[in-house]
Formats: C-alpha cells, sequence, structure tokens
C-alpha cells in the first residue's frame, strides 16, 4: 500500500532529524522518553500503602495502611509515585528543577500518566506553588510544568492560581518529618474556592518526600471545599517500612 502523503513527510522529516528521548539524548524510536530510560526508572511496586503509596521493604506484605497513615490519617484519599527517587529520575528531575531543562516537564508528564490512577476521576489538576520570591528566582514553577503537559496529555483543566503559597518558608532539604510539618504549616491558601466546590482535585508536585507539603496543600484544599484531593509525583524518596 502506497504511503500517504503525511505519513511520507513523517518518515522523512524522521530520517532526517530522527526523535530524542528528551532525557538520555539518544536517538529514539518514540518521542518523549526511551524505552531505556523508562526501563531505567525504578517503578515503586506492591506492597505498599493503600493511602500515602510508601513502598514496603518486606515483599511478603500485603498492600495496607502503613502505621504513619493510621497514626495520622491524611488530608488526601490517595498519594501515588511512579519511581523511587533516584538514577535517572533523580537526574531528570534535577535538570527539570534546578538546571533550566524545563523540555523535561514533557516526558515526566508521561511518566506521571503511567502511575496506578485513574485520571478520569479529576475535575482539576492543581500543582504545589512555589512562593512568589522562590518562583522570581527559579522562573518557573516545575510543578506548574507537569500539571499542564499531563493536563494536555488528558484533557484535564489545570488551575494554576486556586492554590497559593502566602508565606516563605525554608528549604526542606535536611529537616526531619516534624521540622518539615511545623515548616510548612499553614504556608497555603485558596484564591477561589468557588471554583474547588465538589471537585476532584489532583494535585501534582515532582518529588514524594515526608508528604509535610502535600499533606499541607491537601488540607488547605479540602478545607476550602473540594470534594477530594488526590496526590501524584513523578518519584519518591523510599522510607524503610517493613
Amino acid at each position: 500500500m502506497p504511503l500517504k502523503p503525511l505519513s511520507l513527510f513523517t518518515d522523512l522529516f524522521d530520517l532526517i532529524l530522527p526523535p530524542l528521548c528528551q532525557i538520555c539524548g539518544r536517538i529514539s524510536e518514540r518521542n518523549g522518553i526511551c524505552h531505556l530510560c523508562l526501563e531505567g526508572l525504578e517503578r515503586i511496586e506492591p506492597p505498599f500503602c493503600t493511602i500515602c503509596g510508601e513502598p514496603f521493604r518486606s515483599k511478603e506484605a500485603l498492600d495496607h495502611p502503613c502505621p504513619q497513615c493510621l497514626k495520622s490519617r491524611p488530608p488526601f484519599r490517595k498519594a501515588r509515585s511512579y519511581a523511587l527517587y533516584r538514577g535517572v529520575v533523580l537526574d531528570a528531575i534535577h535538570a527539570l528543577k534546578f538546571r533550566g531543562r524545563t523540555s523535561l516537564a514533557a516526558p515526566l508528564s508521561e511518566v506521571l500518566s503511567l502511575c496506578d490512577v485513574d485520571l478520569s476521576e479529576y475535575d482539576l489538576i492543581v500543582p504545589v506553588p512555589l512562593h512568589l520570591k522562590r518562583l522570581r528566582e527559579r522562573g518557573y514553577n516545575q510543578a506548574l510544568l507537569l500539571a499542564r503537559a499531563l493536563g494536555r496529555r488528558h484533557s484535564i483543566e489545570v488551575a494554576p492560581r486556586v492554590l497559593k503559597k502566602v508565606r516563605e518558608t525554608p528549604p526542606q532539604v535536611g529537616l526531619k518529618r516534624d521540622e518539615r510539618i511545623r515548616n510548612v504549616k499553614d504556608a497555603f491558601e485558596v484564591t477561589d474556592p468557588f471554583r474547588l466546590s465538589g471537585k476532584g482535585v489532583l494535585l501534582i508536585d515532582d518529588v514524594y518526600t515526608t508528604g509535610a507539603t502535600v499533606r499541607e496543600c491537601a488540607k488547605t484544599l479540602k478545607r476550602a471545599g473540594a470534594g477530594f484531593v488526590d496526590v501524584l509525583t513523578v518519584a519518591r524518596a523510599k522510607g524503610d517500612l517493613d
């Protein structure tokens, strides 16, 4: 069967300028992220906490709520991450976040799409916001770039201004869990509660560490009237749960 003109043009274009993996830069058989990089991600597999998504150390365990979630139920329904925060995904997130590689938002949003969630459940995608001072320093919010790429991919409305960080906080890096919780307490506010009323909200960030930031964001969204909040991140820093 003869090639259609558009197909012929695409094949010729790919021959002259073949698709490149946006993470490793190698010639790829597909746009976005190549299979080698996808295979290099340490995907989070069961068993894990049914609420916060923390993977259990013992592979013989069954999926169940972890002790931390039983002790203090999060304000979100569930949190899920695709990969452990090391190796390829750590390098990609650092490049996006600290080295201005904003083109990585698209392939990393593809990774978000592979998480075990039903994206048709959500009315709004809300990115974890940066304080205005940090935003001016960096020039962009990596969570917003991920949210917009994911929203375009799945035709979900993105609400970038409905949640605002109103208090500047020191970086969370190096802080213990309790210190992180205190650090972000009352740091966020909702600017348009009517837009949230009864809505299913997907909260997006790049990395889930202790969950202090997304807990505070989810609590703020719920108080303002969101029907429910789930959390989705590209990667997760692994603890040592049994």
